[in-house]
């Protein structure tokens, strides 16, 4: 094609239209929030149990809770840092709860729960007021003063003498409470002191919650100095320190992608002005690509941008195939590479972005996040390609470089290929048979996508287990429209597991209704009071003859009469009360206004019978058994079949873009069977190696389908004819680049990232090799 070269006035104008994109992109991005928060990566869920499970690990108790051990010393020395850390850290304003062992941390809570006693306690009824239920409430109370127990009973005795304290504070003791050694909690083998401490912050503050770990460490620190060693784990840790660990590959990946790239280019072009050039449609890319994620998700997470430095070896191809297929004369290259290249490109284009849509569909917001990124940044490479280079290089790269040695060598190994194409169908044979064979080739764990050392696991499981933290994993899910709804259905799942206690068939279970009952359970133990005058007369008969007077009790009476006048607790009148922590840990509002109740089970052995307990919970409306472990691996089971599905969606979008291109439906199945082998012995090489798969690298397949159609489409475009040296340099740059960008992010210590990279990288570089094996007919000029 031939024209007359861009006047100075097209190219102003062009130049001044790309300005004007990236301008809008820098400034949607400086309004832009990033985070590294890989709650991202965990599914949404389907069901409200799931939701309800999937907001606590992203912004519940859980999401807040530090374990903390300390070792060295004697138990004298542990104990007594563990008290000065503990206190250092309540009146530090960070912490929600500090919780050591020691009785005093409860002081302000035990307070509460006394003063309201008579609404909170599960044993008063009308019949427990009468002269024959406070003489037997008395006696048993008077029984406990001989005991261990009598020495918390005698200063409430006056004021509580049938024990309604004592009834509420059992109820709230676990069924298995650290072992405590010196007034503080002690790992059961000895040797080291527990503490547990929630921050007062949101899970989702990620700052919040590096300042209250450096608060721990900062107050640790002079104890360090006496011999003392601190273990610090659980999830704001681990979300802190995967942040940091993002924001450091992030860096990485970027510096070196581009060096990487640049180096490349510059043995490729010999020119600093052509890889300057080149580096255009990348740095396009990036910033459409970041632009579009906050505008479609409010903010862009670091593993997003840490996949963009794969964006710079893809969409530095577009710069590749125009600066060395434009090389022509007096300006008008570009004419010429519109008319051969640029359909090419384009048609790669459409089905790369057709392979990165099957993401958007994700149950995952970090696999989304994902492929908004990649078809944004792909579009705005290939605009820029398609605006500004014309105006800057109407003419390509002049300077030679290593061009002609990379285009001598892959004409040679484009007419030495086609030689093996009975080999790549046998490979696949292998590779299936091998797939056929290899069971459990697909990984159902969520912990997949976790970049936490195994170390570091282990210490949190060992943490765990020493303050009995979660140890069962039995959850039972309660929901309702609103909070009466919810504590009305708790209260009755709560009856039905106490009779699995009583036949141990749970050792014990948590419940947000021995803290807070229902309005309507609070106001009838209220009505169960008697008037002042119909107590005094109970109590006459009921302390006759014993060891206590009626008149002693007369605090007893007022307390009654006071909480007879009293009114009814609901959350909001809990809010910044001491018992706000607890309440919180087991009562919530999702986003969508539905109220949650969680009653944590504790198993008698190892493993919880589930089938007893959602056999005593049959019936109740909204009341589901959540087995944390299991129910985690049914939804990323479920989320993989979905990925898989979407994949194959993506790949079917990819074969009908194909088909409509070619309109022969021999071309389609040779252009298509590059692409189906590279995705094989892929997988195969993957299982081969004994590599275990997982949703992400199902999207890396997804990646070599959308990246390799390229090379298949070249080869078949070619359509016999023989390809001169430039074109076949800028294939063989083209997919060096690619491969090597992957392979950066292989080495990525992030699984979400190196999962990928593993799949494309050799994946990119056998449909290359394949699809040039396979090339319906070789090249003449060979």
């Amino acid at each position: 094609m031939t024209g007359a070269p861009l006047s100075t006035r097209q190219r102003a104008a062009r130049l001044l239209l790309w300005a004007a994109l990236v301008l809008a992109a820098l400034l949607q991005i400086t309004r832009t929030s990033f985070t590294a928060d890989l709650s991202a990566f965990l599914p949404e869920g389907t069901e409200p149990r799931q939701r309800a499970l999937i907001e606590q690990l992203r912004s519940g108790v859980p999401a807040r809770t530090l374990m903390l051990g300390i070792e060295g010393g004697d138990a004298t020395q542990r104990a007594a840092a563990s008290r000065r850390l503990a206190a250092a850290l309540r009146a530090s304003g960070l912490f929600e709860q500090v919780s050591n062992g020691e009785n005093d941390a409860w002081s302000e809570a035990g307070q509460w729960l006394f003063e309201r006693r008579y609404a909170l306690s599960p044993a008063v009824t009308p019949e427990r007021f009468g002269p024959a239920g406070l003489r037997d409430a008395i006696d048993e109370t008077v029984s406990l003063l001989g005991t261990p127990a009598g020495a918390a009973v005698r200063p409430l005795l006056d004021r509580d003498p049938t024990g309604e304290t004592l009834r509420i504070a059992e109820g709230l003791i676990p069924a298995r409470a650290p072992r405590s050694e010196q007034g503080v909690w002690v790992a059961r083998q000895g040797g080291r002191a527990l503490l547990l401490a929630i921050v007062r912050a949101p899970g989702a503050d990620l700052d919040a919650q590096a300042l209250a770990i450096e608060r721990i460490r900062h107050e640790f620190a002079p104890l360090a100095r006496e011999g003392l060693t601190l273990l610090l784990s659980g999830t704001p840790r681990f979300a802190v320190d995967s942040r940091a660990q993002i924001e450091r590959e992030v860096h990485w990946l970027a510096a070196a992608g581009t060096l990487l790239m640049g180096a490349l280019l510059v043995v490729a072009f010999a020119s600093p002005a052509a890889l300057l050039v080149a580096l255009i449609p990348v740095a396009s890319g990036v910033l459409a690509g970041i632009a579009a994620v906050s505008l479609a998700f409010g903010q862009v997470h670091g593993v997003t941008l840490g996949f963009g430095s794969t964006l710079i070896g893809e969409a530095v191809d577009y710069a590749i195939y125009y600066l060395i297929q434009t090389r022509g004369q007096g300006g008008t290259g570009w004419r010429r590479w519109l008319a051969s290249g640029w359909p090419t490109v384009r048609l790669g284009l459409l089905t790369s972005v057709c392979g990165f849509a099957a993401l958007l569909f994700s149950g995952f917001p970090g696999l989304a996040q994902l492929g908004v990124f990649s078809i944004a940044g792909l579009l705005g490479a290939a605009l820029a390609t398609r605006l500004a280079l014309p105006a800057l290089m109407p003419d390509g790269a002049r300077g030679m470089g290593a061009r002609r040695q990379l285009g001598r060598a892959a004409r040679a190994g484009v007419a030495w290929l086609p030689r093996t194409r009975w080999l790549w169908p046998a490979l696949g044979v292998a590779a299936a048979v091998l797939l056929w064979q290899r069971p459990g080739l697909w990984e159902a764990e969520l912990s997949s996508l976790s970049p936490i050392p195994p170390q570091e696991l282990a210490l949190e499981a060992s943490l765990r287990a020493e303050l009995a933290s979660g140890e069962g994993g039995g959850l039972v899910v309660v929901q309702g429209g609103d909070a009466e709804t919810v504590l009305q259905r708790a209260e009755t799942a709560a009856a039905r597991l106490e009779t699995l206690v009583d036949r141990r068939v749970l050792a014990g279970f948590d419940s947000i209704t021995r803290v807070l009952p229902s309005v309507a359970t609070q106001r009838a133990r209220l009505a169960s009071l008697p008037e002042p005058a119909a107590l005094r007369t109970a109590l006459a008969d009921a302390t006759r003859g014993g060891p206590l007077r009626a008149e002693r009790l007369e605090p007893f009476v007022a307390a009654v009469a006071a909480a007879r006048q009293g009114l009814p607790e609901t959350p909001q009148s809990l809010r910044g009360t001491p018992v706000a922590p607890l309440v919180d840990a087991l009562l919530t509002q999702g986003s969508d206004g539905t109220w949650t109740a969680l009653l944590p089970l504790q198993p008698v052995g190892a493993a919880l019978d589930t089938a007893a307990v959602q056999q005593a919970l049959a019936g109740l409306p909204d009341t589901q058994l959540l087995d944390i472990g299991s129910e985690l691996r049914r939804m990323y089971t479920l989320y993989l079949h979905e990925a898989g599905v979407q994949a194959l969606l993506g790949g079917l979008g990819v074969l009908l873009l194909i088909a409509a291109a070619l309109r022969d439906p021999r071309r389609v199945l040779a252009t298509c069977e590059p692409l189906a082998l590279a995705v094989l012995l892929t997988v195969g090489g993957l299982a081969a190696l004994g590599q275990p798969l997982g949703i992400l690298h199902l999207v890396g397949l997804l990646l070599v389908v959308a990246v390799g159609s390229n090379y298949a489409l070249f080869f078949d475009l070619l359509r016999g004819r023989p390809a001169d040296d430039d074109t076949l340099a800028s294939l063989a740059l083209a997919n060096l680049t690619t491969v090597l960008s992957f392979a950066l992010l292989a080495l990525s210590d992030i699984p979400a990232l190196s999962a990928i990279g593993r799949v494309v990288a050799p994946g990119a570089l056998l449909a290359l090799l394949i699809a040039a094996a396979c090339a319906p007919k070789p090249p003449a000029r060979l």
